[in-house]
Order: structure tokens, then sequence, then C-alpha cells
């Protein structure tokens, strides 16, 4: 009776972090109308949308019967989520501007596909139990599910430095951090270490992002208010990122010297 109404709370839980997880592939939706609105991707890293598919592409694995038993709705969502992110990384290629990055990405995704596919062919060749499978599939679950969650670390070093949040989407970061949270709990019902694990860390990583969020908005608008004023400011390049990172930084410096 307790196993039935704990296999019944755990299903509402995972409805619910399909949900949230959903809506965290589709948080970006206004950073990529923006891009295509600007046909330029501006200081955006494509970054974290490999991270992210290749990520999804892993739980596929992980979630299939012949793998993980009574997973299907890790597969549900993180299906959805491979979709969402090969939309979005559509879009950034064709926008990116540059034939390096469109290079780096081509050959990132290219890399993903290929490591995908020889996992999926070592797991059900060389084991043949699903505790097997899941041991093997679920530690690279981890990795890739810690790299998911990390790959803003760039951009929130950037925050840091330019003390402006205006290319780290808050709604990406709030999405981020719900969805570690619900499958952290999702996890211990029963306990699952390789969901677990991963779930608990992106929830330190996604409160450092909504930490920092809180502590530049204020500061952010003042930027964007200030930049515009300028008479010689033409709008923001569309070069490589770590170049726009210092003309925001540059700009700084001179409004603290004013």
């Amino acid at each position: 009776m307790v196993l039935a109404h704990l296999n019944l709370l755990r299903k509402i839980v995972g409805i619910i972090g399909n949900a949230i997880a959903l809506c965290l592939f589709l948080s970006p939706t206004p950073t990529f109308v923006r891009i295509v609105k600007k046909k330029s991707v501006e200081a955006y890293s494509p970054i974290p949308y490999l991270a992210t598919l290749i990520n999804c592409l892993v739980w596929v694995l992980y979630g299939l019967p012949a793998v993980h038993p009574d997973s299907m709705l890790v597969v549900t969502i993180n299906g959805t989520g491979i979709v969402i992110e090969i939309v979005f990384l559509t879009i950034f290629f064709v926008y990116c501007g540059r034939q390096k990055q469109r290079l780096v990405i081509s050959a990132v995704l290219a890399a993903e596909t290929a490591f995908i596919a020889i996992l999926s062919v070592l797991v059900f060749t060389l084991q043949h139990t699903t505790e097997k499978r899941t041991m093997s599939v679920g530690i690279v679950c981890c990795v890739f599910n810690v790299m998911m969650y990390a790959s803003p670390l760039s951009v929130m070093k950037m925050v840091i430095k330019t003390k402006s949040v205006e290319f780290m989407p808050f709604w990406l970061s709030v999405a981020g951090f719900l969805n570690a949270s619900i499958w952290t709990i999702y996890a211990v019902m029963p306990f699952d270490p390789f969901m677990a694990i991963p779930n608990g860390i992106g929830c330190l990583f996604g409160l450092a992002q909504l930490i920092l969020y809180g502590a530049y908005y204020k500061s952010t608008k003042k930027i964007m208010a200030e930049r515009e004023k300028q008479p010689s400011y033409i709008g923001l390049s569309t070069a490589v990122a770590h170049t726009q990172s210092e003309k925001i930084e540059n700009f700084n410096q001179q409004l603290n010297s004013v």
C-alpha cells in the first residue's frame, strides 16, 4: 500500500518535473526572438544549448525500458528537449555571423552524435542486464547533467566582471533552479543517485545565478540606460563574445570614474 502511494507520488512529481523542464527548455525563447529580430547573436553563447542537447540525448538513453525501466517520464521530456535545442541551435547557427563559430558548432554537434551512437552500441552489445546498463549510462548522465548546469559559469563570470546581467537570461536561471529542485525530489522516491547527485548540484548553480541576478539587476538597468544616452554609441557589436564583455567593462569603468 505504501509502495503504491509512493509510486503515485513519484509519478505526480515526475509530471510536474516534465512541465517545469519544458519551461526550462523554452525559457530562452525571448533570447532567440531577439536574435532573429537583430539578425545577430550578439554576445550570447551557444555553449548552454550544446550542453543541454547532449544532456537530453544521454537521458533519453537512460530512460529507455531496456536500460532503466519505469522511466518513461524521463524519456518524454528529454525527447522534447532534443527537438527544442535543435531548433535553437539552428537559429544560432544561421545568425552567428562568423564562419569559425559555425564550424565549432558543427564539430561539437558531430561529436555529440558520434558519442551517443557509440555509447548506445557499447551498452546494448556488451551489457545484458538493466542493472549494468543503468550503472554505465547513469554515470555518463551524471557527468553531462552537471556540465549542463555548470555551462552558465562562463556567463556568470562575465556578469561579475561587467556588473551586468544583460546576457544572463533571468527566466532561464529560474527555470534551471526549479527544474533541478523538482528532479532532486523525484530522485529520492525511490533513491536514484544518478539523478539526485547532478540535480542537487544543479540546485546550487541555479541559486548562485539567481543571487547574481538580484545583486546586479539595478546596475544593469543603469548601465544600459547610460549607454543608450552616449552619442557615440552605435549598438552592440556582433563580434566575438569576449569583445562584448570588454566593451561593457570599459563602459562601466567610465561610469565609475564620473
